[in-house]
């Protein structure tokens, strides 16, 4: 291998690294705010683009948007290649197929978060995440065949969040982490934030997959719902507040969990 080779390897393992911290922070304050929401301290159930909205009014905002553009742009082309090279090393299957169709799918959804952070830069977006989730699907339907591809998009929702439970009960990640970097007592915490968080994850994108598919089915866009719709729908439900609660440490934990890829897992490509 020669070595600009291995300095191309080198910077899109360390791109794949920082890929992995914007999202982590993403997932933060998702979390974060809907935990607060829960206790009464002023939060609320928002999606992707509202939490990256509460970076505009902190100090050095400008700053973070950018940084935190950048990463998801990094996680993007990580998400792509591992679509295209088969970094996982899932093949071409049914079920590998699917796996890689659901990180082209992650690619897309993170290229989107990374040009809303520097369209927040330029002042030209500060609209509902929620409005925004509507109003794609209803740009999709206007298409032909977009109620089938809306319908398909959903589909994907419901297999990526299956997919989220079933690593969480069959500790599938743990072959990507460098365990020799890790002492027993820390893989031991580190697996009890990472399966608790990729439930819940699991759980929001199957809700968000379920609204996308009931959207579609009846023709109507304003049946999808975002990330933070399915915070609220979990709200609504009896008990809610003590299922809202549950799952928003557990979309706080899966925050800790891109932290602890970013420090821990392989991320190199072959």
């Amino acid at each position: 291998m020669t070595l600009p080779e291995i300095r191309l390897k080198q910077g899109l393992s360390l791109a794949a690294r920082a890929g992995y911290i914007a999202k982590g922070i993403v997932y933060l304050l998702i979390g974060g705010l809907a935990c607060l929401a829960v206790v009464g301290l002023g939060g609320d159930n928002v999606g992707s683009k509202e939490a990256i909205n509460q970076l505009v009014r902190r100090p050095f905002g400008d700053v973070m948007l950018g940084l935190l553009g950048i990463g998801l742009f990094a996680y993007a082309l990580w998400r792509l290649l591992q679509a295209l090279l088969d970094a996982e090393g899932v093949g071409l299957g049914l079920k590998g197929i699917g796996t890689r169709l659901g990180f082209l799918v992650s690619s897309l959804m993170h290229s989107s978060l990374g040009i809303y952070c520097f369209d927040l830069l330029r002042n030209l977006a500060m609209s509902s995440g929620e409005a925004a989730a509507e109003d794609r699907t209803a740009l999709l339907m206007s298409h032909r065949g977009g109620v089938l591809l809306v319908f398909a998009v959903g589909l994907v929702f419901l297999g990526v969040g299956l997919r989220q439970l079933w690593r969480a009960i069959s500790r599938s990640y743990l072959k990507n982490w460098h365990h020799q970097e890790m002492s027993a007592a820390q893989q031991h915490f580190f697996e009890g934030i990472t399966r608790w968080g990729l439930s819940a994850r699991g759980v929001v994108f199957m809700i968000i997959g379920l609204f996308l598919c009931i959207a579609a089915w009846r023709t109507d866009p304003s049946k999808a719902q975002g990330l933070g719709g399915a915070l609220n729908v979990l709200a609504a439900q009896p008990f809610g507040p003590w299922l809202l609660g549950i799952v928003a440490l557990g979309l706080f934990g899966y925050g800790l969990y891109c932290l602890i890829n970013a420090a821990f897992r392989d991320t190199s490509v072959d």
